[in-house]
């Protein structure tokens, strides 16, 4: 289990989707869980899309911010 200490922070606020989903896609690459954080009122549905898309694990959202780790 990942916690979201341990997981890279990309900070997508102020950016309109889909780009909070694409640097999310882009940290993934390389990390096992990356928390993002994102102001776009459209990211959480991207956002959900993206992990399900990829069989990732999404920790939900609280307050613009969302862990997602690799299953």
């Amino acid at each position: 289990m990942t916690s979201e200490a341990s997981a890279l922070v990309v900070d997508a606020r102020g950016m309109k989707c889909p780009w909070p989903a694409l640097r999310l896609a882009r940290a993934m690459r390389g990390e096992a869980a990356v928390t993002l954080l994102a102001d776009d009122p459209q990211a959480a549905r991207e956002i959900a899309a993206l992990a399900a898309e990829h069989g990732w694990v999404l920790e939900g959202e609280t307050d613009g911010r969302w862990l997602v780790r690799r299953s």
